[in-house]
């Protein structure tokens, strides 16, 4: 067995947790969609937590993946963790900073992940469709100055639903590979 297969394999065995994490998203993203009057600071803490936590996966995922994104990967998980400790942190007074720190972020994620994507042949068209999804809410996000905090919930709440649920079917497709790979090298053991 290769160094790359059992690299391969080790990422698989994490399929729990991508479904995981793709599960708490998509909850977190129906709480903002069924709850958008809920107070400023709690919501740029779930915000925050949010992108600690998405920052800490790209990390994680440019040391396990190959090919030429895995930099950029790097980089836009250390900006979601830094921009997920500030807001956690300092959660912002007013919507207007909050609004563009979010917009800002989803934009920077969207275009460095659909580079990235490329790079990577595993589970390119999600990594692309979650792109296109974090540069449009961005854009939409940015580009309307006046956005109240429930319209601002909603549009974040539907963009973390759809995310949460590409998280859940990345995971399901990582268990499924890592059974492939298991039965792999069942029928022909390394010698």
């Amino acid at each position: 067995m290769s160094r790359f297969d059992e690299q391969q394999g080790a990422l698989a065995r994490l399929w729990w947790l991508v479904m995981l994490f793709g599960a708490a998203v998509f909850c977190v993203g129906v709480f903002f969609v069924v709850s958008p009057h809920e107070t400023l600071s709690t919501f740029t803490v779930i915000a925050g937590i949010f992108l600690l936590v998405d920052g800490v996966l790209a990390i994680g995922t440019s040391i396990f993946a190959r090919g030429e994104g895995r930099g950029m990967l790097a980089m836009i998980g250390v900006l979601s963790a830094i921009a997920g400790l500030v807001l956690i942190k300092k959660p912002f007074g007013t919507l207007v900073v909050f609004v563009l720190v979010l917009g800002v972020w989803f934009i920077v994620a969207g275009v460095v992940r659909f580079v990235s994507a490329f790079s990577e042949p595993e589970g390119r068209a999600s990594s692309i469709a979650i792109a296109i999804l974090d540069t449009v809410a961005g854009i939409v996000i940015l580009s309307w100055p006046g956005i109240g905090l429930t319209t601002l919930a909603v549009i974040i709440g539907i963009v973390l639903i759809v995310r949460g649920a590409l998280f859940f079917a990345g995971g399901w497709e990582l268990r499924r590979l890592g059974h492939e790979a298991d039965s792999a090298l069942r029928a022909h053991p390394a010698t």
